[in-house]
């Protein structure tokens, strides 16, 4: 794997985990939790979506074969779907209020509900993954290294929640909008990318260069 496709992959989970959009989430979660039990809370919501992040970058593409469904076929789907999540993220309301406004009628814990999921495991995160780990065209090492950028993503989290308190202090809730619209405008173009890989995988569309 070549250090480009390693800089793809962590631009494309850093941009679907989007830690920064989950600053003000973590601090509503929080709210309720005694201070020097930030960093425990924190660590618990990063390693319940690592977990979940893990288990679908390890068996993701086992599932869908076992009910006999092809990748390129997913990569579409799930293109479709990461492009639909980028236009929520570009037009709609930003990441942090909506998380917290749907927890507020939950009555789930802070450091699961909103938090690991769907804030930090969310479905993107949750198709990107599948996306980037092919059984078929990427090899087990290869595998490993999109395993290896996905815990240095969740390790960059848990420390911006570490920080939480500073950073929304630095940038308020409107910077973390802000954040979280540039990396929808981002991931649109990831969704796009993966909509051609599918039809490509498929059949449907030559991406190889002309030869003249």
């Amino acid at each position: 794997m070549t250090t480009a496709q390693i800089l793809r992959e962590f631009i494309t989970l850093l941009v679907v985990i989007d830690p920064i959009g989950t600053v003000p989430v973590f601090l509503y979660a929080a709210a309720g939790v005694p201070t020097r039990l930030h960093a425990r809370f924190a660590l618990t919501g990063v390693l319940v979506a690592a977990a979940v992040l893990a288990f679908f970058l390890i068996a993701g593409q086992l599932l869908l074969e076992a009910i006999g469904l092809r990748l390129g076929a997913f990569q579409i789907a799930g293109g479709i779907v990461l492009f639909l999540f980028a236009l929520t993220m570009i037009f709609g309301e930003s990441k942090p209020r909506r998380e917290i406004e749907e927890a507020e009628s939950e009555d789930l814990s802070g450091a699961v509900f909103p938090l690991a999921m769907p804030s930090i495991a969310s479905p993107g995160a949750i198709l990107a993954v599948v996306i980037l780990t092919d059984n078929h065209s990427t090899a087990i090492g290869e595998q490993a290294v999109t395993g290896a950028v996905l815990l240095v993503v969740l390790g960059l989290t848990f420390v911006l929640l570490l920080l939480a308190s500073r950073i929304h202090r630095l940038i308020g809730d409107t910077g973390a909008s802000v954040v979280s619209r540039v990396m929808g405008l981002i991931l649109a173009t990831v969704a796009v990318d993966a909509v051609l890989q599918g039809l490509e995988q498929v059949g449907v569309l030559s991406l190889s260069a002309p030869s003249f």
